[in-house]
């Protein structure tokens, strides 16, 4: 790669429809995990906390990150968790182990208080069912409890517990990565492809307009993947809406170049997903679409957690996987956004995991400060700004060698025009040498100018925010904009913003 700027370039043109934007793209997950919970959301005798213990400062973050949906209460957690613990009178909840993340959860926070929060956020909540320990009665006891008006022993017992009216929960997921060795209850396709049709059918008898999410794959490197999807679908696929999928990424070993071009491996893997479930479809003879809910997805520098001690008690909401992005990372996370955004015609739903301290957006002190990470940005920039229809861009633009995944363009973008006319541009610079200079055609618009521009950058890729430094990191105005013919100068290592009206 040189030192001096190259040349990018693309075509808006609003004929050029992908599909509308999704909101629920925008979604977050809160799982029962290291402080995720306690001293994350929910905190009582924190100086802003509100009369129910959640915390005002997070609530507030939560709302400018612009979360649309958040998915509870796990993941890994939610197969050994019995929903009864976490209701009722608070003195009365028993404490368990937690197998999955070896703590131990004191039930403080359950279902009631999770939408009750979800309510405050202004975000919708989403539900996972228990089928590692559990399965079809407990599942839909859980449904009644939430969703079902009054009259019976469960939903008197939601009334009795504070919550009057029903929870009314429209999103459902039927277990969690169940194709995961680590997984409490872990199952083979066959096996949990039952289970998920019969759990389903079940639950669709008490409400059958409800939005079903069956497990994908836990990551595209699974050695089951395609196969995984293509057995549970054949058994659940006239009773479900959605199939999920979970993919995480870090810089190996240095390199960065791969890293930045991950969202390669995420394209891929929803490319996959589609072909393998409409293929069933085929088979089938099925004119239903199942769509899929990337409903984990986020950086993730697993390899530390494999490689760090288990711990040898069962501690109450200790600090676990309290990854500390950088700029780097925050560009790799918008990467992954533009794709997902790109792909709205099939990936309907979207979950970044984790929401609060748990590989999160959103880091919080006990008892003290609460600071947006480095990713915080591109997540919040584009839920604020994508909106209206998905454009479909080709981006032409110069390439570069990555060990992980080849050649790979340095221009990854995509495109929305709002109900208004205005159009945004979404674009990260995977370049790690140089700036990117976009030439942006939108005659299609008719006499649109560059109105805006911002740019998430930083002369040291790896730079950080901390709670004495919250914005080291932040979108600040691109000043290299050119209105004949629009031009905007993408910095090295970038995530930028670019609005057209």
């Amino acid at each position: 790669m040189s030192t001096t700027a190259r040349e990018a370039h693309l075509t808006i043109d609003p004929a050029f429809r992908v599909a509308p934007v999704r909101r629920r793209t925008f979604g977050t997950f809160v799982e029962h995990l290291g402080r995720c919970v306690y001293t994350g959301i929910y905190e009582p005798g924190h100086p802003s906390a509100d009369e129910d213990g959640f915390r005002r400062d997070v609530l507030d973050l939560t709302r400018e990150l612009g979360v649309s949906t958040v998915r509870y209460p796990g993941g890994n957690f939610v197969s050994g968790y019995r929903w009864e613990d976490g209701v009722g009178p608070r003195e009365r909840r028993p404490r368990r182990l937690d197998l999955a993340w070896h703590s131990t959860e004191t039930n403080e926070v359950g279902v009631d208080e999770f939408v009750a929060w979800c309510r405050k956020a202004g975000v919708e909540p989403m539900m996972a069912v228990n089928l590692g320990t559990r399965g079809i009665a407990e599942a839909v006891d859980l449904l009644e409890y939430c969703n079902h008006p009054s009259g019976t022993a469960l939903s008197d017992r939601r009334i009795a517990n504070g919550a009057k009216q029903p929870h009314d929960i429209r999103m459902w997921c039927l277990g969690n990565e169940m194709d995961g060795f680590w997984q409490t209850g872990h199952k083979t396709a066959r096996e949990y492809g039952r289970l998920a049709a019969e759990t389903a059918r079940a639950m669709r008898m008490v409400d059958p307009d409800l939005e079903l999410v069956a497990c994908g794959s836990s990551g595209s490197s699974m050695p089951t993947f395609g196969a995984w999807e293509a057995e549970v679908l054949e058994h659940t696929y006239d009773v479900v809406d959605l199939v999920s999928c979970h993919a995480y990424y870090e810089e190996k070993d240095g390199d960065l170049g791969s890293f930045l071009a991950c969202s390669t491996d995420m394209e891929y893997f929803i490319r996959s997903v589609v072909a393998t479930a409409d293929h069933v479809g085929a088979r089938l003879k099925s004119r239903k679409r199942i769509d899929i809910s990337f409903d984990e997805w986020n950086i993730w520098y697993l390899s530390r957690h494999q490689a760090a001690e288990p711990p040898r008690d069962w501690p109450v909401a200790p600090p676990l996987l309290e990854d500390h992005y950088h700029l780097a990372d925050a560009v790799a996370l918008g990467g992954l956004i533009i794709t997902l955004v790109r792909n709205s015609d099939r990936v309907t739903a979207a979950s970044l995991a984790q929401l609060v301290n748990v590989i999160a957006p959103i880091m919080t002190e006990p008892g003290g400060r609460a600071w947006r990470q480095t990713t915080f940005h591109p997540f919040a920039q584009a839920s604020r700004y994508a909106s209206g229809e998905v454009l479909r861009v080709e981006p032409v633009s110069p390439s570069y060698e990555t060990a992980e995944y080849g050649e790979v363009p340095l221009l990854h973008a995509v495109a929305t025009r709002a109900d208004d006319g205005g159009v945004t541009v979404f674009a990260v610079n995977r370049s790690t040498d140089g700036p990117l200079s976009l030439e942006i055609d939108a005659r299609a618009l008719g006499g649109v100018r560059v109105t805006g521009a911002t740019t998430l950058t930083d002369a040291d890729v790896y730079a950080r925010n901390t709670a004495d430094q919250p914005d080291r990191v932040a979108p600040r105005a691109n000043p290299h904009v050119e209105q004949d013919p629009l031009r905007v100068l993408l910095p090295p290592v970038s995530w930028n913003v670019i609005h057209l009206g």
